[in-house]
């Protein structure tokens, strides 16, 4: 009898050691998918295959983190059961449609327009989805680890910025020349870099770290931001640190949160000018002496002149990217196209432009319902962020990284009496 009885157990218990030990080894494979895609810059994958240059094939210009992020969603999804509930529910088959739109729209573009822009959309938005789905396949205790470790490899990006800046040399492969030196971190660009930077700062506030390793961590991304030069993301960050002291509950009786408030804005006040002042000494602000108007200001405006220069059909239907950049180089003086919004405009057309933009935006709407302000927060400064410039229309992680911030730090809400699995 007693050996009967302890067989059941025994396989009970190895089928659990089992799945326990596949839930880790998915997570790990989830995890180095994911490493790979945001921190693996441009250059470095130049070094392996043409993915930016103007050679190669089509193949080619897809990223490596890419490629193992989406070779990993059938893999995860269909190794074994998995549960959701509450939700998670509504946010799988949110990302699923988001795929599924996003999937149709290359399509179209790989047989009907450029198959580059077919490539732009694999590495930027299915990429994002592909990898949201995959968080959500995993257990919740996975996802968090997950989540943690994005941010600490975002708090590692900064902190090589942040040496990049005071020794003035980047450490990983970069083809940027500027006038002024920017660092590069392992984000591929100082924009990035302070993107970043910027809105990872508010995620941390949803971890379960010590208090003080926290506020460390602020402070490196606060620093970081600032050494990156970027300008815009630095009076983003300003402005989150404020909205993450007087707007996110603390969780106290109303009269005693607002004096802890009070207090912890005088000390952030005093402890921010002290900062800034040890910044400005070491040369972080120097990009602030001609004020946020310049050069690079007006790139991003004048951009806008464009649509005067063309006719309505170019505008609706969508143009010739090649004739649309030899005015932009001749008539206009600039490089490249430093505006997403004109650049898939002329790409795909203004009605399915604005669809993509509405898709991106519903996609975040419906992810952060019911998740902490602190993500709304670091969303929203993102957003704001990358739309005053080209973020959105190249190949980026960016999208795909603050999707898994989000569902990393989602907490477990709405959860009906029966998990629905899948």
């Amino acid at each position: 009898m007693s050996y009967s009885a302890a067989g059941p157990e025994r396989r009970e218990a190895g089928e659990d050691r089992r799945h326990n030990a596949i839930s880790v080894v998915l997570t790990l494979a989830v995890i180095t998918a994911f490493v790979i895609r945001v921190f693996v810059n441009d250059e470095m994958m130049n070094s392996v295959w043409q993915y930016t240059t103007e050679y190669g094939a089509f193949y080619e210009k897809i990223h490596l983190g890419t490629y193992l992020t989406l070779l990993l969603v059938p893999v995860v999804l269909f190794n074994r059961p998995f549960y959701l509930e509450g939700d998670d529910i509504g946010r799988f088959k949110d990302l699923l449609r988001f795929s599924l739109l996003i999937l149709l729209l290359i399509a179209v573009l790989i047989l009907l327009g450029p198959m580059s822009a077919g490539g732009l959309f694999i590495d930027t938005y299915l990429v994002a989805g592909a990898a949201g789905l995959l968080m959500l396949a995993l257990a919740r205790d996975g996802r968090r680890v997950i989540g943690d470790t994005i941010l600490v490899f975002s708090l590692l990006s900064a902190m090589v910025g942040i040496m990049e800046f005071a020794t003035r040399s980047r450490f990983l492969p970069s083809q940027l020349v500027e006038l002024t030196f920017r660092p590069n971190g392992l984000a591929g660009h100082p924009l990035n870099l302070g993107m970043i930077s910027a809105a990872s700062l508010a995620f941390v506030a949803l971890t379960t770290w010590k208090p003080w390793v926290k506020v460390l961590a602020m402070v490196i991304f606060l620093v970081g931001t600032a050494a990156s030069g970027a300008r815009f993301a630095l009076v983003l960050a300003v402005l989150e640190v404020l909205a993450l002291i007087l707007f996110v509950p603390w969780g106290m009786e109303r009269r005693n949160e607002r004096k802890a408030k009070l207090g912890v804005l005088l000390l952030a006040l005093v402890g921010g000018t002290g900062l800034f002042a040890v910044l400005a000494a070491g040369g972080a602000l120097e990009r602030f002496q001609g004020g946020i108007v310049d050069q690079n200001f007006f790139a991003r405006t004048d951009i806008y002149s464009i649509f005067s220069m063309v006719g309505w059909q170019d505008i609706v239907f969508g143009a010739d990217m090649d004739a649309i950049m030899k005015i932009v180089n001749e008539k206009l003086n600039l490089p490249f196209i430093e505006s997403s919004p004109v650049y898939f405009t002329f790409l795909l057309g203004a009605p399915l432009a604005a669809a993509v933009f509405v898709l991106l935006f519903w996609l975040y709407w419906r992810l952060l319902r019911h998740v902490p302000r602190p993500a709304w927060i670091g969303v929203a400064v993102f957003l704001i962020a990358a739309l005053s410039n080209n973020t959105l229309s190249s190949k980026t992680p960016v999208i795909a990284l603050f999707v898994i911030l989000i569902l990393a730090y989602a907490p477990r809400r709405g959860a009906t009496p029966s998990a629905r699995a899948v």
